[in-house]
């Protein structure tokens, strides 16, 4: 599944492989993506494109001090980008695999939930096909 692309120059590895070096910094996305406001922020973003604090804030139901903090965490770990208006400031999604991250965590939780039953991803699958 590896191509030269993915491959560490030095080292030749893969970071599919379990001795990867990615592997440590993979558990570190999943730690902060282990936080259910950063995760409504991530389906807010993913949802909308492009949105303020504010927006955001009402979005996730909690402060836009706390969605700042939140937001400030996922822009170190270059999770979200910005782009200033005037005085507002708007975050969106960098690329596509946080959310993606997000989108497979939540098909995990509905195959939990669903119990021996199809889940409503696979519904959703069925009717878009």
């Amino acid at each position: 599944m590896c191509n030269d692309l993915r491959m560490n120059a030095d080292k030749k590895m893969c970071g599919m492989n379990p001795d990867s070096q990615y592997v440590e910094l993979a558990v570190e996305v999943f730690g902060l993506l282990a936080d259910a406001t950063r995760v409504r922020i991530i389906l807010a973003l993913r949802n909308s494109g492009e949105l303020s604090v504010n927006h955001l804030a009402d979005i996730v139901d909690k402060s836009p001090a706390a969605v700042s903090q939140h937001l400030a965490r996922l822009r170190m770990a270059r999770i979200v980008s910005t782009r200033q208006e005037g005085q507002r400031v708007f975050y969106k999604l960098t690329n596509e695999h946080a959310s993606q991250l997000v989108s497979d965590a939540i098909f995990q939780a509905e195959h939990t939930i669903a119990d021996g039953q199809t889940p409503p991803h696979h519904h959703r699958e069925r009717e878009q096909s």
